[in-house]
């Protein structure tokens, strides 16, 4: 029987080429299923996109004016001054809101999906100069729309609960108790997924709006000059009056009125573009500009403001504690979209290979995209409760909030300077107009939110940089480990065909081994773990099949699901196999389940039966170069610590739930 020491032993090309004559025409490519489309009637998908997109942006009238004509911003109340503000908050939505999310960014779709990470497939592999670091402020806008994550569901919930200070001055000091309560409740019931209550999400959102529309209609009746508000110059002849430092303040109040926009382009996979815009321009658009106007008509008024809470002060007393029971079930709904999309997000990442592999819990049999992240779930439980015990209002939170998402815009808006060059092929010129005055519009909000950095805007700065520096750390991590994997000395896939038809003993299990790059040709290096059991046990598998996972920067994989090479196959001594399995960033990457498949239409030589194969893996223990700079030497801590929460690679996989699974460890010293 042929030892280890033949595996060293050169073998010329015409040797190759003479011993696998059917390597190409046994190499196979196979069209994997269709992108899942949005379900349901146009109607049905409209009403879903209410719920679940417009939740966060259309409970921003409880606390938005607040900010502006009574918070830090504490813009003057004269008439001139009223219509100056309101028209502000008008324009702000249509801007940022109708034309540069609804009209125009949703149009940039990666295979129906939209996103930070859709952004980011869209652009990787770009060469054009700037693209690397758009890719990288990809990844910062994912961090702090994880700080977003964090703050939404605190602030919407208190904002809510504290309209029964209005209702009730005596029962101010239970806001803080029923708020944590209620936050707890909504984080607990998160493992059993939405899939039974989504269903009323948007027909209670629609009462919500329809609600608000009715209460702005009613005041705007009784001071209609508000509508004067309309007119452009009245907002910049305001911030032209104000001087430069209220001028900032009264942007990084107007920042509160769009928070949320960004879910309309993140979920147009779920809904689709039509149905996302219908909803905008017939429903929330409108309602929204009412309830803002009638909040303005009740300034002019010269009416007492109770608490501050100028959305409250819109509602008659005997409709105030169902206002305030409405507004809290349209803010929980509203965390629960933000929650879920933290969720989705999180998945995306881990897909890209940016972030650790979490446990990630499916909650619905049918629907691939509910998942559940234990983790996530309680860092966001974690976070919520500190934010609200630590702020104790609204207002107070309202400081915290805008940094993240006029940072996540912003980021957006400079990404859409290489989509409308290079994907819509728009002129320069054009790009130039559109993109240059939108982004100079979130890079004024950005500069304005900047000034709450002090009073609360650390919060989700530091959260988003907290996970770009986890993300990046990651990313640097699976690299260096797999080039120190990749750089060990192995054999060939020609001198490991070799040694499988030299041995005339085999095991006679059906050995599956995951490898980290594609094994197509004679010259390609086999995995580590593969010269590890020949020399370890001088004998190899009847049949042995090499398994190679990629994660393509896609939403799905729509052709090419897996490629099949037959390096050797013989009914005697069965068969060496490599196969190479590829998944977007929005599917779930079950490979128990799609080796299965492919034994049963005989594509691979495994026996259906999953508990009859042998999964051979690889551990690798960790260690540092001899000569690593500290800097360096931090960041491969880092690396090590977040591979303690990081499932192994073949449990993420699906491998292990049935299979037999044989792990080795590996040391690998990472430079």
């Amino acid at each position: 029987m042929p030892g280890p020491a033949m595996t060293k032993r050169a073998i010329p090309a015409t040797f190759a080429a003479m011993q696998f004559p059917s390597l190409h025409r046994a190499s196979r490519d196979r069209t994997g299923p269709a992108a899942p489309a949005p379900r349901g009637s146009f109607a049905a998908l409209t009403v879903g996109a209410l719920g679940i997109v417009y939740g966060d942006i259309g409970t921003s009238p409880l606390y938005a004016m607040d900010q502006l004509f009574f918070g830090r911003a504490e813009a003057a109340r004269a008439p001139a001054d009223v219509l100056g503000g309101v028209s502000l908050v008008i324009w702000t939505i249509t801007l940022i809101v109708a034309v540069k999310y609804a009209i125009l960014v949703l149009r940039a779709q990666n295979d129906g999906e939209g996103g930070v990470f859709a952004l980011y497939g869209l652009l990787h592999g770009g060469k054009r100069r700037g693209t690397a670091m758009l890719l990288w402020a990809l990844m910062l806008g994912a961090g702090l729309l994880f700080g977003d994550g964090i703050i939404t569901p605190a602030i919407s919930v208190l904002a809510a609960v504290e309209g029964l200070r209005v209702a009730t001055p005596a029962l101010g000091n239970t806001v803080i108790p029923i708020t944590i309560g209620l936050l707890a409740a909504l984080f607990a019931i998160q493992h059993k997924g939405t899939s039974g209550i989504g269903i009323v999400f948007g027909p209670v959102l629609i009462v919500w709006f329809a609600a608000i529309a009715v209460l702005g209609a009613w005041q705007i009746e009784h001071r209609p000059d508000i509508l004067a508000a309309f007119n452009p110059v009245l907002g910049l002849e305001y911030l032209r009056h104000a001087g430069l430092f209220d001028a900032l303040l009264v942007l990084s109040a107007l920042m509160l009125v769009v928070t949320g926009g960004e879910a309309m382009y993140a979920d147009v996979g779920h809904f689709g573009a039509r149905p996302i815009r219908t909803g905008w321009f017939a429903v929330v658009y409108p309602a929204l500009l009412l309830n803002y106007l009638g909040q303005g008509a009740y300034v002019l008024s010269g009416a007492p403001v109770a608490g501050g809470k100028l959305f409250y002060s819109l509602v008659p007393p005997p409709l105030l504690y169902p206002m305030v029971l409405l507004a809290t079930v349209a803010t929980v709904i509203a965390s629960q979209a933000l929650i879920s999309a933290a969720f989705s997000l999180c998945a995306q990442a881990i897909r890209l290979g940016l972030f650790p592999r979490l446990a990630l819990l499916h909650t619905h049999e049918r629907h691939a995209g509910q998942i559940y992240v234990p983790f996530i779930n309680r860092s966001l439980f974690a976070g919520c409760i500190l934010l609200v015990l630590a702020f104790g209002s609204s207002a107070a939170l309202a400081a915290a909030y805008g940094l993240a998402v006029s940072g996540v815009m912003l980021i957006t808006s400079l990404a859409m300077f290489p989509i409308a060059r290079y994907v819509w092929h728009w002129g320069a010129a054009r790009t130039g107009l559109v993109w240059g005055v939108l982004t100079a519009v979130n890079g004024s909000f950005l500069a304005a939110s900047s000034l709450k950095f002090i009073e609360g805007g650390f919060v989700p700065l530091s959260i988003g940089i907290a996970v770009f520096a986890v993300m990046t750390t990651w990313r640097w991590g699976r690299k260096a480990t797999f080039a120190a994997y990749s750089a060990k000395p192995t054999m060939t896939m020609a001198e490991l065909v070799t040694l499988h038809r030299g041995c005339r003993i085999f095991m006679e299990r059906n050995a599956i081994v995951m490898s980290t790059k594609p094994l197509r040709q004679p010259g390609d290096r086999t995995p580590a773990l593969v010269q590890m059991l020949w020399e370890r046990h001088g004998i190899l598998p009847r049949n042995l099949i090499l398994i190679e996972i990629a994660h393509r920067k896609v939403p799905y994989i729509r052709d090419n699901r897996y490629r099949v090479t037959v390096f050797d196959r013989d009914r005697n001594r069965g068969s060496i196999i490599a196969v190479e399995l590829s998944f977007g960033f929005m599917e779930e990457p079950n490979v128990e389940r799609l080796l299965e498949e492919m034994a049963r239409h005989k594509e691979i030589d495994l026996p259906t039966d999953r508990r009859q194969w042998l999964v051979h893996v690889s551990q690798e223990n960790l260690l540092p170069a001899r000569r690593m700079g500290l800097a360096r030497r931090l960041r491969f801590r880092l690396f090590t610590l977040l591979r303690l929460v990081s499932q192994p690679a073949y449990y993420y996989y699906g491998l292990g739930d049935e299979v037999q699974l044989s792990v080795e460890i590996i040391p690998v010293r990472v430079r």
